[in-house]
């Protein structure tokens, strides 16, 4: 492990001192209102909506996670973005105009208050209740996974212990959150987006002039290990159930309140496809610098003992290896950029469902009760990260796919405009989770087939069985002289 040197900090400091000063100027545009706090009273343009959400999107799970996982399985592991942007990029053509449609129309500031409107507009209690927990605990886990990735970076850079990161990375959220809310998560996001990508590049080209080009990357892996450049991964259903699998994973973006809640806030519904393509150039480029970068990491890192080392680590190893002091504090910008990016907006969606969702009864003080819940849901998420899992990508796939199993297949069926009672509702949202904690758990399938898939898909299945309970109930109620249709 290096020691820490004094270019590396200051440069690192340098991000984060931006990031504050950028959130804390946010602040000085924001109206102490609830719509304002949690949707920036519904006025962004399609360029921040676009680096907001890649880069809450694009969160430690691409920089510590994603990179991991290429270290291991080489090539390959491109076919798990190709797949979950497929499935993105399904969501955003279908799902997310009528998303800021429908939640406009409305007027509702959270994504379990849309889930809880039927389609006549009456409000469910009981399903904002149940979606609102559920939004607080898994997005509490996943946010805890970014400030364990963080962390991590810290640690092996810095030599720093790893409550150090987590609770570096919680501070500086803590402090342009509560004041800016979701103006300032945005803004800040649009900056730390552009880090990312900056130190994401200037890594991968780096790397590749130290080995000597493509050629030479994909001759040093193939000695490595034949499997480093075996294109197709083998897998225990085969490839295409794989692929569907990770498309699955994209799709499941719809479960996500923390980035469905951008499509809330952009300021017109049609401005929601310039977003979008602005939003898949961005990310197409960003996916191919972290699979090349995790491909650098594989055939320049001298590791004596693979098994013995944390692949999520890799990154950094390789940062300090290749750049200058002040060039590593630029890829560690790159990457904190990345964890809080995700993880502000993770607890803005946390403090939002508190405030609206949990304690429906607070209607008067939305604002103070949303930024004091701001600061708890911080807390609790640094406590998961020092005391849970420090595997970022089993943290982050896991919370991923319970949210878009829970809320994925509810949230699609309310902009579509289907009929879903409140007891269907929350069947759906308890089936889809179980469904895929079975898949992963029980069945031990989840590296087969990633385990939205299934999660999802059992949650529609519980609306069909719905759907057919009340088409057998209509001629029932028909013989008895009335024609009303059943709640379903």
């Amino acid at each position: 492990m290096q020691s820490a040197n004094m270019p590396v900090i200051a440069s690192f400091l340098f991000f984060l001192a931006l990031f504050v000063a950028i959130g804390a100027y946010s602040a000085t545009r924001a109206k102490k209102t609830a719509d304002d706090y949690l949707l920036a009273s519904r006025s962004v343009g399609p360029w921040m909506t676009a680096f907001s959400a890649v880069a809450t999107n694009n969160s430690g799970f691409m920089f510590i996670g994603l990179i991991g996982m290429t270290y291991l399985e080489g090539i390959s592991a491109a076919w798990i973005m190709v797949g979950w942007m497929g499935g993105d990029w399904l969501a955003w053509l279908v799902v997310h105009k009528k998303l800021r449609q429908l939640s406009g129309a409305a007027a509702v500031d959270t994504i379990p208050s849309f889930l809880a409107l039927d389609e006549k507009g009456q409000r469910s209690d009981l399903l904002a209740l149940i979606a609102g927990l559920l939004t607080v605990v898994f997005l509490g886990t996943y946010s805890a996974a970014q400030l364990s990735a963080g962390s991590k970076a810290l640690h092996v850079m810095f030599g720093w212990p790893h409550e150090t990161g987590a609770i570096l990375g919680a501070v500086v959220i803590v402090l342009y959150c509560f004041t800016g809310g979701i103006r300032a998560s945005i803004w800040t996001d649009t900056v730390q987006s552009l880090v990312m990508m900056a130190s994401m590049l200037m890594l991968s080209v780096v790397a590749l002039e130290e080995l000597g080009g493509f050629g030479a990357l994909w001759s040093q892996l193939g000695a490595i290990d034949p499997k480093l450049v075996q294109i197709i991964p083998e897998k225990q259903f085969g490839f295409t159930p794989f692929l569907l699998g990770w498309f699955g994973a994209g799709l499941g973006v719809v479960g996500q309140p923390h980035v469905m809640i951008r499509a809330m806030a952009i300021r017109d519904p049609e401005e929601i496809k310039k977003a979008r393509t602005i939003y898949f150039g961005w990310y197409w480029i960003f996916s191919a610098g972290c699979i090349l970068v995790g491909m650098t990491c594989r055939a320049l890192l001298d590791i004596p003992s693979i098994e013995n080392f944390d692949q999520e680590l890799a990154l950094p190893q390789l940062a300090l290896q290749l750049l200058p002091g002040v060039l590593v504090g630029v890829v560690l910008g790159g990457l904190f950029s990345a964890t809080m990016s995700t993880a502000d907006s993770q607890v803005l969606s946390c403090s939002a469902s508190i405030a609206h969702d949990i304690f429906p009864s607070k209607q008067s003080d939305h604002y103070s009760l949303s930024r004091i819940a701001t600061v708890g849901v911080t807390a609790l998420a640094v406590v998961i990260a020092l005391y849970g899992s420090r595997n970022v990508f089993a943290l982050v796939t896991l919370a991923w796919s319970l949210l878009a199993s829970s809320l994925g297949p509810l949230l699609v069926l309310r902009v579509l405009r289907q009929r879903v009672s409140p007891a269907w509702g929350v069947a759906m949202m308890i089936g889809g989770a179980a469904s895929a904690l079975f898949w992963r758990y029980g069945l031990g399938f989840g590296d087969a087939v990633f385990d939205v898939l299934p999660g999802m898909l059992g949650g529609f299945l519980i609306f069909g069985v719905s759907m057919l309970r009340s088409s057998a109930e209509v001629p029932a109620r028909a013989e008895q002289g009335t024609s009303d249709l059943p709640e379903i």
